[in-house]
């Protein structure tokens, strides 16, 4: 038995593939809905009220807006459940802080889907 060495446990070449997909997906996902808004955006037509609710009134923009809303939030839990494991060291803190993040971007995907279907 050697004394001197990692006591690393090696948990195999796939650790954080998914996580490291899931962030590129959710990101081409809000890149394309950048574009598509942006698209609408440039539509001509005077600005204001009416025509942000007529770039939103159409079913396929809503659900393209439904899926950016549920991306941003996972994008956004991988990003912070990271930074929670990597720099929070004491458990009970950073499952506080784990939870904390999860009812607030609950919360806040939930807010969003009610403002978007309430156009």
């Amino acid at each position: 038995m050697s004394t001197f060495g990692s006591k690393r446990i090696v948990t195999g070449a796939h650790y954080g593939l998914r996580d490291w997909l899931a962030q590129r997906i959710t990101a081409v996902l809000m890149a394309l809905f950048t574009v598509a808004l942006l698209v609408q955006f440039l539509m001509p037509g005077e600005l204001g009220y009416d025509h942000w609710a007529a770039i939103f009134s159409s079913q396929w923009m809503k659900t393209l807006t439904f899926v950016t809303i549920i991306s941003l939030a996972y994008h956004a839990w991988v990003g912070m459940r990271d930074i929670w494991m990597d720099y929070v060291k004491p458990v009970g803190v950073r499952l506080a802080l784990q939870v904390f993040t999860i009812v607030w971007l609950v919360g806040c995907a939930g807010w969003a889907i009610q403002v978007l279907w309430r156009l």
